[in-house]
């Protein structure tokens, strides 16, 4: 009776080590874990530092056989790359955890403490943890070596624009911009009648010519040139030449349609004044306020040209001006600007004001013109117009002025223009005096059309100091609600914000452990 109490209070049995005599639970190899670990290493064959190639220029890493991929440190790709590195010596062994050790940023060492399990003598399961230390190696990936050698280019996409004026340009730079359609390019050149793009892959071009055709009215041709090939592999390589031509109209050219085509848009007169370039071309007759789209394939299928160029915009003074309420529209007329107002005006050219002779026009611009208001337009009837269409219209039927736009003092608008654009990094060949005013232009253009102002990217510019939307004159000037804010990360102080984050953070850790010895001292 003794015998089977004191058995069934007895605790399990221990064994001895069978290396050391240490007391141990009883295991299939009936040695402890600090011998067996000595005899064993489950980490044999698992190498402790691996290389990892990463390129400098565009913050990747390369993954093999042939892969570049984008990681952020510490992060779960970056683990994943790391992991395969090492994927043939894991195999033999059971993976149970994997984790960075934090390293310095700047210290090309990556760490990663790898928890392993293996069965080994007699079937005893071992457990292991070690640190693998991966050592970052600079190495520039393909992509950048082609946009370093600046020569190697697999396709090239040439923009051209047979104008004098840019401003066609400037709005589509502006959309490339705003749709990132410039990150794949190698180089972007600019040439004096346009731009060409520059890319490693043939479907990088591809892309660009869709995405032009869906932003400016345009057509396009496709060739390509052998540069070399392998019989042996029946394998090609070609140089792809993608050339795109945007239609020959700017904003605030005056056109004149053919009659067919100026029947098919609504019985509109032939003479009109383009408003906007987009997607389409957008024209609004003087005489009506009828307005019309253009698209791309029209504009081909029924060529049509500038009848003047901007350097013949002459300023005039408006005399007088009276706004037409009731305009008698003919049978199947097109749809009317609700933005305009007809206005019938005399005006007079100010390098005339010593001479009595006037002029008088119809205009869309009635709702902007008061009587000593400065105008620009085109003198149509002491101007030799050399186009196939005008040369058949009745002369009765051409108006002697055609006005564009109300002039503002320049200077003034320079002065307290508040914005700013971004521009596409390119290689000028020069930039003479023309541009910066047909530039100047442009900002012009953003100012006094909203509908323009929607596809463009305006930052605030924080030199200059907010002022009411309208100035003295009444120049339209863009609001501060329509801006975004240009955000600039310097390393510097970047720097400067993590150790100031640091020395924080130490302050605060230094703070709880004082706290925590005053109260143990009061205990």
């Amino acid at each position: 009776m003794e015998y089977m109490t004191e058995s069934a209070d007895r605790t399990p049995g221990h064994i001895l080590c069978c290396e050391c005599g240490v007391p141990i639970s009883p295991n299939p190899a009936n040695i402890c874990v600090a011998c067996l670990r000595s005899k064993v290493d489950i980490s044999q064959g698992i190498p402790k530092q691996v290389c990892v190639s990463f390129c400098k220029q565009c913050q990747r890493y390369f993954q093999p056989p042939g892969t570049w991929i984008q990681c952020a440190l510490e992060s779960r790709e970056l683990l994943a790359l790391c992991l395969k590195k090492i994927k043939g010596p894991l195999s033999k062994v059971r993976l149970v955890d994997a984790g960075f050790v934090w390293t310095e940023p700047h210290s090309k060492r990556l760490k990663v403490k790898l928890t392993i399990q293996k069965e080994v003598m007699n079937g005893a399961i071992l457990q292991q943890v070690f640190v693998v230390d991966y050592v970052v190696q600079p190495q520039m990936c393909g992509d950048c070596h082609r946009v370093e050698a600046k020569d190697f280019w697999k396709a090239v996409v040439q923009v051209r624009q047979k104008t004098l004026h840019k401003k066609t340009f400037y709005y589509l730079e502006q959309l490339i911009l705003k749709y990132g359609m410039h990150q794949n390019t190698l180089r972007i050149k600019e040439i004096h009648d346009g731009l060409d793009f520059y890319y490693s892959s043939k479907q990088h071009a591809q892309k660009m010519v869709e995405f032009l055709q869906c932003t400016v009215p345009c057509r396009h041709k496709a060739s390509q040139r052998l540069i070399s090939q392998d019989i042996h592999s029946n394998t090609y390589n070609y140089k792809s030449t993608f050339s795109v031509e945007i239609v020959p109209i700017c904003k605030d050219n005056v056109v004149c349609l053919s009659p067919r085509l100026a029947q098919s848009l609504g019985n509109m007169n032939q003479i009109c004044v383009c408003i906007r370039v987009t997607s389409a071309i957008h024209l609004i007759d003087p005489n009506t306020l009828q307005v019309a789209d253009i698209d791309g394939s029209t504009f081909w299928s029924n060529p049509f040209n500038s009848l003047c160029h901007p350097k013949q915009l002459e300023e005039f003074i408006v005399m007088e001006c009276s706004i037409v309420r009731d305009l008698k529209r003919s049978a199947g007329a097109g749809m009317i600007s609700k933005k305009h107002m007809l206005g019938e005006v005399w005006v007079q050219k100010t390098s005339e004001m010593n001479t009595d002779k006037q002029y008088f026009c119809r205009t869309h611009l009635g709702h902007l013109l008061n009587p000593g208001d400065l105008v620009l337009g085109f003198d149509l009837a002491n101007c030799n117009l050399n186009d196939e269409h005008v040369n058949k219209m009745n002369s009765d039927r051409v108006p002697d002025v055609v006005l564009i736009k109300k002039n503002y003092d320049r200077t003034k608008r320079q002065r307290r223009r508040n914005w700013k654009l971004k521009e596409l990094a390119r290689e000028r060949e020069n930039m003479d005096t023309d541009d910066e005013r047909q530039y100047q232009d442009f900002l012009e253009d953003l100012e006094e059309d909203e509908a323009i102002r929607k596809n463009v990217n305006i930052y605030r510019d924080s030199t200059i100091p907010v002022e009411s939307d309208t100035d003295d004159e009444g120049a339209p000037r863009i609001s501060l609600a329509e801006m975004l804010e240009d955000l600039h990360i310097s390393q510097d102080a970047t720097g400067e914000e993590d150790q100031k984050g640091d020395q924080r953070r130490k302050s605060e850790t230094a703070a709880h452990w004082l706290k925590l010895l005053d109260g143990m001292w009061n205990l």
